[in-house]
């Protein structure tokens, strides 16, 4: 047969391998999974790095009522007392 990279030549002969390799079919469905693998990487780091604003959940919306409150107690308008009642009351 002789010793080049014909027909013949590595672990099986040169049959079933993917460039000669031997690995088949299944080896080819292997890189394809790592190759995707790598994409998803790729795309959730930049997703987490490009825009750390964006969360999948909002932090939840504050009462308009605690502003109001807030408001009230900034103004002088009721003492501390009131205020920490109040905003127990709101928050639940």
């Amino acid at each position: 047969m002789g010793y080049g990279y014909g027909p013949g030549w590595g672990m099986m002969g040169g049959w079933g391998g993917y460039g000669g390799y031997g690995y088949g079919i299944f080896g080819m469905i292997i890189w394809i999974v790592i190759l995707v693998g790598i994409v998803a990487l790729v795309v959730w780091l930049v997703r987490s790095v490009a825009a750390p604003g964006m969360h999948p959940h909002p932090p939840p919306r504050r009462s308009s009522g605690l502003d109001v409150l807030e408001e009230r107690y900034a103004r002088g308008e009721i003492n501390r007392d009131e205020y920490l009642q109040k905003k127990k009351d709101i928050l639940g």
